[in-house]
C-alpha cells in the first residue's frame, strides 16, 4: 500500500462521518437520491483574498443532481474561486458551501479524499504524469483508493474506450496530440464513477475541433446522469451547449438562465470631456 493510501482513515468512525459526502463506491446518503435537493448550494457565500479584496461576493445558487452548468466570465471574475470552494480547496469567509445538505466546511480535512470521490477534475494544463502511459495515469487513481490489479485491468480499458482512446493506452503524454491528454484526463477524472464532473476551462489549450470533441464527451457524461460544471471563456462552445449559464464579473453573480447564453457584462464607458 503506498504512502497516500495510508493518509486515508478508513475505519468506522471515520466511514461514518464521512457518509453524507461520500458516491456511490463507498457509502451513500440518501440526499442522493433526492433530485429536486440541490447538489451544490451556495447560501449568502463571500471569499475575501488575503489582501481583504472580495474574490467572491454574496453568492448565492443551487446546482442539482443532473444538470449542465456553464460557468463564465473574464479572468478574475471569480470562477475558478468558486470552483474551488466546491471541491473544498478553499473555505469560504463567510455564508455556507453545501453537498447534499452538508456544510463543507465541517470536513476533517483528513477525510476531504472521500468527499472529493465525488468530484471528477478536468483542467486546462491536462495534469498528467508524463512518465506513465495513458492507461497509467488514469490507474493511478484507482491504485491509491487501493483497488486491486484485476479490478484495475477491467476498468481502465472500458473507461479509455468511453473517450475514445481504446487503442492510445500504452502512449505517453508527449505522444498524444493536446485533444488526446485532455481525453485521457477526462477518463481519468471518470474512473471513479463521480457524481460531478468539474472542467475548469478544459479546452483552453485546444483547436477548435478537438474543443468540441471534449464538449461532445462532456454532453455524452452528463446525459447518462452526472452533473457537469464547465467554466469555461469560449462563448461559441457556450451558446452551442445551449444549457444553463451563470455569468460571474467581479465576484458576482450578474446572471442565471437556465437556457442561457454567454453574457458579457456592461462596461461604463469613460466620459469624453471636450
Amino acid at each position: 500500500m503506498n504512502s497516500t493510501q495510508n493518509n486515508i482513515d478508513s475505519g468506522p468512525e471515520a466511514l461514518a462521518e464521512m457518509e453524507p459526502y461520500m458516491n456511490d463506491s463507498g457509502a451513500t446518503s440518501s440526499h442522493s437520491d433526492v433530485s429536486d435537493m440541490p447538489m451544490i448550494h451556495f447560501d449568502e457565500v463571500s471569499k475575501l483574498f488575503a489582501t481583504g479584496k472580495p474574490a467572491l461576493e454574496n453568492i448565492n445558487l443551487s446546482i442539482l443532481p443532473g444538470e449542465f452548468v456553464s460557468l463564465v466570465g473574464a479572468s478574475g471574475a471569480g470562477k475558478s474561486t468558486l470552483l474551488k470552494l466546491i471541491y473544498a480547496e478553499e473555505i469560504p469567509t463567510s455564508g455556507i458551501v453545501s453537498f447534499n445538505g452538508r456544510d463543507l466546511s465541517k470536513i476533517n480535512r483528513k477525510h476531504l479524499p472521500y468527499y472529493r470521490r465525488n468530484i471528477g477534475t478536468v483542467f486546462q494544463d491536462f495534469k498528467l504524469l508524463p512518465q506513465k502511459t495513458a492507461f497509467e495515469n488514469v490507474a493511478y487513481a484507482l491504485e491509491v483508493f487501493g483497488r486491486t490489479p484485476e479490478e484495475i485491468l477491467d476498468e481502465v480499458p472500458q473507461i479509455l474506450d468511453i473517450v475514445g482512446l481504446e487503442e492510445k493506452g500504452r502512449s505517453f503524454p508527449k505522444q498524444l496530440s493536446g485533444g488526446e491528454q485532455q481525453r485521457v484526463a477526462l477518463a481519468r477524472a471518470l474512473i471513479l464513477q463521480p457524481k460531478m464532473i468539474i472542467a475548469d476551462e478544459p479546452t483552453g489549450n485546444l483547436d477548435p475541433v478537438s474543443a468540441g470533441g471534449i464538449i461532445d464527451l462532456l454532453l455524452e457524461i452528463n446525459s447518462l446522469g452526472t452533473t457537469v460544471i464547465l467554466a469555461t471563456h469560449n462563448q461559441t462552445l457556450v451558446d452551442r451547449i445551449g444549457r444553463r449559464v451563470i455569468a460571474l464579473d467581479r465576484g458576482r453573480v450578474i446572471s442565471d438562465e437556465m437556457v442561457g447564453r454567454y453574457i458579457m457584462p456592461e462596461r461604463r464607458r469613460p466620459r469624453i470631456i471636450a
